[in-house]
């Protein structure tokens, strides 16, 4: 997991060759005139989903973890609050892993909350499960899905 601010991004371009093109689009496009939903940045490869939606408070945040793609989740207004742990520490899996959607969600509390406020971003990697929407309010993120 990696929180920073997108001014900083350029430093973690090495850790993957698509984190380059994924932190020049937030950082160049007008994410707010995008459509909520999906949005192809190199197809399967790379995209983005806009979600305009109220966080969900802490008890209300679910832990969830991905094996295809790292999130990237930027916020570009309001005020988010995400819930971490290690995937290898959770044990209390609500349902199957659903391949289709490449999403698992568990009933165990994150270890650790982190404050990803505007133009602020956190990465999380397929060992990292986290709870999205722990904040309250209004809130506009993008989540960038880049495949491993």
């Amino acid at each position: 997991m990696i929180l920073d601010t997108i001014s900083s991004a350029e430093r973690y371009t090495a850790l993957h060759r698509r984190f380059g093109r994924a932190f020049r689009f937030l950082a160049n496009t007008d994410l707010e005139a995008l459509h909520d939903g999906r949005t192809d940045i190199d197809g399967d490869q790379m995209f983005v989903l806009l979600n305009r939606k109220d966080g969900r408070g802490r008890d209300g945040a679910r832990l969830e973890a991905h094996r295809r793609y790292i999130d990237i989740q930027y916020t570009i207004r309001g005020e988010e609050e995400i819930g971490w742990t290690p995937l290898a520490t959770c044990v209390g899996a609500d349902g199957a892993f659903d391949t289709e959607k490449d999403i698992v969600f568990f009933d165990d509390v994150p270890s650790a909350w982190l404050r990803v406020p505007r133009g602020t971003f956190a990465i999380f990697f397929p060992g990292d499960a986290h709870a999205p929407l722990g904040g309250n309010g209004p809130l506009v993120k993008a989540i960038v899905k880049v495949a491993l």
